[in-house]
């Protein structure tokens, strides 16, 4: 257990309770609503042949009923309160959170850890769900700027796990059967590859307390918290291209390469080397691309990070006509940054773009517990925010000169949808 909280203002706590179950809350005073999570360590990445799509499948089936509660009774128990409960899933991870008023925290935590290690996964749910997620891939697959990052990571990643989408295909959600799912249900949601996370008007000790019941006897032996997703060896980048071809009003553009894993020191550099590429109406991409040239109403890069495996990339949506110039464009800015660097000025403003976002992202208490939970899974440590804001303060602009000297000089990957010149798109990734 350890408490921490340099500025006075919240405070950071853990424990680990039997069974390898770990909590981890960040009191905030004054709040008056408390966010609170179940994280699993399992995402699209770890489905094997066969299972594509159940983590995200599952997200939807935990809601559907406990021996305790039927579907309706969990959505119930939480309106009643004025209370919001969802999940989302990642490529390493899956989350199932509520956010509720302080004095309504048992309330979420039993309903929330009741749908998580109690799922029934009933055979009529599983198939009326199929439908819905079926619909769900529908849905994404009429967003070109959704359809566009999913052929990025198909391009960059190849066959890897982390070329998958995390939804599945419709093809692999219709084969999918209710006891295979139930079996990766039963093997991976283990109190030892979660975390618990709160943030807001709480207690960390009535924290415990409420999740030590709430598990009941799922939280037996000596168990110790799974290990970490190891760091490497990782996929390699490939520089590949994946092409849509339907007829868009827009070419969506995604072009970027591989970057740092989440615990490399660097990381901080490489948000600030993003914002200071595409992450403001400053930047340089935005300023070149847009305000210059006037090829493109939305172009913006990001910067993420998993275990054993980083990416940056750069978006564009642009007229098919003008795919070309745009990928010419943006592929020089980036040659220029790995060749030069960053001006200084540059640099200074992308620190305080950053400091401000992280700030800013920071105001209530869904993305404080967001923060702590994923962090606690996935990394080293956690940091509290002033100590996130004094790395970056300590970036340097060579530092990001290091960082994009590396980074921005690996094999490009691209990812487009719509009608363009598929000779421009080559050449893009040569």
């Amino acid at each position: 257990m350890h408490d921490r909280s340099p500025s006075g203002a919240a405070v950071l706590r853990r424990t680990t309770l039997p069974g390898g179950l770990r909590v981890v809350t960040e009191a905030l005073p004054g709040a008056r609503s408390v966010a609170f999570g179940v994280w699993v360590g399992v995402g699209s990445r770890d489905e094997p042949e066969g299972l594509h799509g159940t983590s995200h499948y599952l997200e939807h089936l935990l809601f559907k009923g406990t021996a305790r509660r039927d579907a309706r009774a969990i959505a119930e128990a939480l309106d009643a309160v004025g209370g919001e409960s969802n999940a989302f899933t990642d490529k390493e991870y899956t989350c199932y959170y509520a956010r509720v008023l302080d004095v309504d925290l048992p309330l979420a935590v039993d309903v929330t850890c009741d749908m998580v290690t109690s799922s029934l996964i009933a055979p009529h749910d599983v198939e009326a769900e199929r439908s819905v997620v079926l619909e769900e891939i529908a849905m994404r697959d009429d967003d070109p700027e959704d359809v566009v990052h999913e052929l990025f990571a198909e391009a960059l990643y190849g066959e890897h796990p982390l070329g998958r989408p995390v939804i599945g295909s419709a093809e692999s959600i219709e084969a999918l059967s209710r006891d295979a799912i139930d079996g990766f249900y039963r093997r991976r949601y283990t109190p030892r590859d979660m975390v618990v996370a709160a943030a807001g008007g709480l207690d960390h000790d009535v924290v415990v307390a409420l999740v030590r019941d709430a598990f009941g006897p799922l939280l037996d032996g000596d168990a110790a918290p799974a290990p970490r997703r190891a760091s490497s060896p990782g996929p390699r980048g490939l520089s590949g291209l994946v092409l849509d071809d339907r007829d868009t009003e827009q070419a969506n553009l995604l072009l970027g390469t591989t970057a740092l894993v989440r615990d490399d020191p660097r990381r901080w550099a490489l948000g600030v080397l993003s914002g200071a590429l595409g992450g403001g109406t400053s930047s340089r991409l935005f300023q070149t691309v847009r305000e210059e040239r006037g090829l493109a109403y939305s172009v913006y890069s990001y910067a993420s990070a998993g275990a054993d495996a980083g990416e940056l990339g750069v978006y564009a949506g642009c007229a098919p006509k003008k795919a070309r110039e745009v990928l010419q464009l943006v592929r020089g800015t980036l040659a220029d940054v790995a060749a030069h660097g960053l001006t200084d000025d540059e640099v200074r403003r992308a620190k305080g773009q950053l400091r401000g976002a992280t700030v800013l992202g920071l105001e209530d208490t869904g993305s404080r517990m967001t923060r702590i939970g994923k962090a606690e899974l996935c990394s080293e440590q956690v940091l509290t925010v002033d100590e996130v804001l004094a790395r970056i303060e300590a970036v340097t602009p060579d530092d990001v000169r290091a960082v994009a000297a590396d980074v921005l000089t690996r094999p490009l990957a691209l990812g487009a949808v719509g009608q363009v010149d598929e000779d421009a798109l080559e050449e893009a990734v040569a």
